[in-house]
């Protein structure tokens, strides 16, 4: 599977979601069913690297303005739900996390944000394809911490400045 295929099958499942990311983690499984076990491992590599490379302080300050908070776990999922919005929504975000305001439509807390759920898709089908848990992806593993510069969370001047965009229309 290559870039273009795994892109595509996080788009379509978004669309036949709707946008809801727990529906969307069903329909994503549901697409893996139909994949054989390699290509489920693929999608896992591929899921497994952007997972990794949106680990950064930037994107989880973002997180928590968007989030009004994001603790670690909220952090994963949101990373999570950030590469189940698609290519330009997650490379847009890699870039600069302010633009997030330009490229989400919109931005429910209650519901966007938490993609946990996508996070288990590929496992899912893979351990249903062949009964037995997926495999160790041979990926190195996530960096012990964030790249990038710390931001303090918790300082809203500090957020409003770095990401002015983004609080200005998350944050009235």
């Amino acid at each position: 599977m290559d870039e273009t295929e795994f892109w595509e099958l996080i788009d379509g499942s978004r669309e036949v979601a709707e946008g809801d990311p727990q529906e969307q983690a069903d329909v994503l499984v549901e697409r893996l069913l139909q994949l054989d076990p390699d290509s489920v491992l693929d999608f896992a590599r591929h899921f497994e690297a952007r997972y990794h490379r949106a680990y950064t302080w930037d994107l989880w300050a973002a997180a928590a303005v968007l989030l009004d908070g994001a603790s670690d776990d909220v952090f994963d999922y949101f990373r999570c739900w950030l590469i189940g919005q698609g290519r330009e929504v997650f490379e847009g975000a890699l870039h600069d996390p302010d633009d997030l305001a330009e490229l989400l439509d919109d931005f429910d807390d209650e519901v966007d944000g938490d993609g946990e759920e996508l996070g288990y898709a590929a496992d899912e089908a893979y351990e249903q394809l062949t009964g037995s848990p997926m495999p160790d992806l041979g990926l190195p593993p996530q960096p012990r911490e964030p790249l990038g510069t710390v931001i303090d969370f918790e300082d809203d001047d500090a957020l409003a400045e770095r990401f002015p965009t983004l609080w200005d229309r998350f944050r009235p």
